[in-house]
């Protein structure tokens, strides 16, 4: 046998030597995060409800991790702009998301083109739900849910109802009640909550949906009118306000809801860590207390739970999208 050159038996015992080297650096790497801040994309403006649950969770869940966290906004296009910014970032757990029905489902089935595929994340867990509420202008004529269902079947075409935007958990609440009830009503869609509210509020259009974190404010002075809300159960909140299902629409249900996740391929010890600590900082009872008064409720999970109920979710309204031929472009 023909000895092998001196300079290929160097070679070939170097790689030999350094082999293992790169999953012990890996695990090395696991072991020491977080080493550096981490940052928390959130895909809307600050101020609003997704803004406010990441900045309630960051600095908690940084205390617990040892390590700062920092939420950076990146509004624009329904949420696509700073949803495609995290799923383009390096999966090495230090690019955190809040993710939502419209990012995670809708938009899938709704955008011709898309930047971005929801499977290009890893789920970390559920966080919280914003339940969703049907309100009125108070002179607008309706003086409650039942009377406000009757007369939207009685007159189709009449009545007209605001949304912060197509694609919006609003927007696609509103949809699911005109498919149940085989009602007409014209959608109006709006730059944003705070508009939609505005023209509500001035009666240039009489209804709108929205959730608890806007509503409240509005019902609780009166400026809105709350006939009823689209949870299965009556929120603690509004106690007195009848569920669509109470009104007659079986196994309606509607909400806002936000999770947390990771750019795909991002270690798997470290989702498990991000899940567990999300979920203690977000049970802590100040913190808890701090999300209920908003409006939310507080369901935190794990990355399986969310998977799984991903699956229900796109299922269903993917369903509903393509029967009423919803698109945004």
């Amino acid at each position: 046998m023909t000895a092998l050159p001196r300079r290929r038996l160097l070679q070939a015992a170097s790689a030999s030597l350094l082999t293992p080297l790169f999953p012990l650096a890996a695990h090395a790497e696991e072991a020491a995060w977080p080493s550096k801040p981490i940052r928390w994309v959130v895909a809307y403006p600050a101020g609003g409800g997704s803004d406010f649950l990441a900045r309630q969770l960051a600095p908690q869940i940084g205390r617990q991790l040892g390590q700062t966290i920092y939420i950076e906004n990146r509004p624009g296009a329904a949420g696509i702009i700073g949803t495609d910014n995290a799923a383009k970032a390096a999966p090495d757990g230090y690019t955190l998301l809040t993710g939502d029905n419209g990012a995670m489902v809708f938009h899938q089935a709704m955008y011709k083109r898309l930047p971005y595929d929801p499977r290009d994340f890893a789920p970390v867990g559920f966080m919280a739900r914003f339940p969703l509420i049907v309100v009125v202008n108070p002179n607008a004529g309706f003086s409650d849910g039942r009377q406000w269902l009757q007369a939207l079947k009685a007159n189709p075409g009449r009545y007209s109802y605001a949304s912060p935007g197509i694609g919006s958990p609003h927007h696609l609440a509103m949809e699911l009640l005109k498919e149940r009830t085989g009602s007409f009503v014209v959608h109006v869609p709006y730059r944003g909550t705070a508009f939609a509210s505005q023209d509500v509020i001035a009666g240039q259009v009489p209804m709108t949906v929205l959730d608890t974190a806007a509503g409240l404010p509005l019902i609780r002075s009166g400026k809105l009118k709350a006939l009823a809300v689209m949870s299965a159960h009556r929120i603690p909140t509004l106690p007195q306000v009848p569920t669509l299902q109470e009104l007659g629409l079986r196994d309606f249900e509607a909400t806002a809801w936000q999770a947390l996740f990771v750019p795909r391929g991002t270690p798997g010890p470290i989702v498990q860590r991000l899940s567990v600590e999300m979920r203690k900082a977000i049970l802590a009872p100040e913190v808890k207390a701090r999300l209920e008064d908003f409006g939310l409720e507080v369901l935190p999970g794990d990355g399986p739970a969310l998977a799984a109920f991903l699956q229900k979710e796109t299922a269903f309204w993917h369903a509903l999208i393509k029967a009423r031929r919803l698109a945004a472009e």
